[in-house]
């Protein structure tokens, strides 16, 4: 197992370096657990921690697929200028 270094701030976080980012797959914003070995040495381990959602997201097919987003930005201008006339009628 190969060993990497980092220090403990006085705020008791860490830094944890970028080859074992990269390794575990763990990008900014990620959580992570840490864990001590259950038999009591003195070691810890270090692993990504997922959410379902984050896990399962795009696994299941929509019934119907989303309208395109050309379609929705015409939908939204019409209503939009729908309003517009609206409150300028009110006037």
């Amino acid at each position: 197992m190969k060993e990497q270094l980092t220090i403990v701030t006085r705020k008791g976080q860490i830094t944890v370096p970028a080859e074992i980012r990269r390794a575990l797959g763990i990008e900014i914003g990620d959580k992570v657990a840490i864990s001590l070995d259950e038999d009591g040495s003195p070691r810890a381990s270090l692993r990504p921690v997922r959410s379902v959602t984050d896990m399962t997201f795009g696994s299941i097919t929509p019934r119907r697929q989303p309208k395109k987003t050309n379609e929705h930005r015409e939908q939204f201008m019409k209503t939009a200028k729908e309003r517009d006339d609206r409150s300028k009628r009110r006037t």
